[in-house]
């Protein structure tokens, strides 16, 4: 199987631009979710937003049949493990959003870059350098400090939290857990990403995967009886707006810079969509980001930051 060399032949963008894109195009996805989900479930959230994705790519890709029909047995049972990976990623993270807020939803399972790091060296044989470590530490750090901010409030200049056993009770619990399954599902999908990507264009390997991770959300759905058609005309325009913005452009540009950049640094970038997310949830669902969270945010571009640095010659 192709894999980690000089990518598919194919018009070239700046990585580095690309993934500024699509994490602004992300960040749209849990303020969509959040307007959709009275009406429908998360399973059909999921399975619309791929289904929608891959309608829209068939005539791109239908050019190109020719490279994803003709590829051997060992690259397709990665693609499909991929899109198997996406799927249930998808549908923990969006199951999460019912009972968590955006914010710790969003942070949980933006954990993926740790886990990314973890296993790249095992499975991908690359290894994060220091200062991808020292990012991804303090990345993760505010991340932590976003994700106290649900529970914690200043209190005379002092950090004021409930009991720890609190932090593992009620709804707001269930839904951190499941955002939390949705980042290890993504660490799993980038990670097969960058060992498929390569040697792909950008076109055929969104395509299968995204038509894999279709599939199986669309037979969950089916399978747990939920409604799949009825919905007010403005869910679907939200359902579309899902599958354009933060799937096709967003997740798709991610797909695109893991042909040509570390899976360890691509995934260190989704830490940034917290930040996308709460300044959207202020505008679009008036729910703003207190002390803690500003805090938080600050010290994720503060990591990131550090990790983008061109190394020193």
């Amino acid at each position: 199987m192709t894999s980690l060399h000089k990518p598919f032949t194919e018009f070239r963008l700046p990585p580095y631009l690309v993934l500024v894109i699509g994490v602004f195009c992300v960040s749209t996805a849990s303020i969509l979710i959040r307007l959709v989900q009275n009406e429908a479930s998360a399973l059909t959230i999921a399975a619309y937003r791929m289904v929608l994705s891959v309608l829209i790519l068939f005539p791109l890709a239908w050019q190109k049949r020719e490279e994803w029909l003709s590829l051997p047995h060992s690259s397709l049972k990665f693609i499909g493990l991929g899109g198997i990976f996406l799927a249930l990623h998808f549908a923990f993270w969006i199951s999460s959003l019912r009972f968590t807020s955006v914010t710790s939803s969003v942070v949980l399972v933006t954990t993926t870059p740790l886990w990314v790091a973890l296993v790249s060296p095992l499975v991908l044989k690359e290894h994060p350098s220091a200062r991808t470590w020292a990012g991804l530490t303090i990345g993760i750090t505010g991340g932590v400090i976003v994700s106290l901010a649900q529970g914690c409030t200043w209190q005379a200049w002092a950090l004021s939290c409930p009991d720890f056993a609190s932090f593992f009770q009620g709804k707001a619990f269930l839904g951190n857990i499941m955002a939390l399954i949705g980042a290890w599902m993504a660490s799993g999908y980038m990670v097969v990403g960058r060992k498929v990507r390569a040697g792909l264009s950008l076109i055929s390997y969104v395509f299968m995967v995204y038509a894999v991770s279709a599939f199986v959300l669309l037979i969950f759905a089916i399978l747990a009886q939920e409604k799949i058609l009825g919905f007010s005309p403005l869910t679907y325009v939200y359902l579309l707006g899902l599958a354009i913005i933060p799937q096709l452009l967003g997740h798709s540009s991610y797909n695109y810079a893991l042909g040509y950049l570390p899976a360890a640094f691509v995934a260190l970038t989704i830490l940034l969509e917290p930040i996308g997310a709460s300044l959207l949830a202020m505008a679009i669902l008036r729910e703003f980001p207190n002390t803690l969270e500003i805090l938080g945010g600050l010290i994720i571009l503060l990591g990131v930051g550090l990790t983008s640095l061109p190394a020193k010659k």
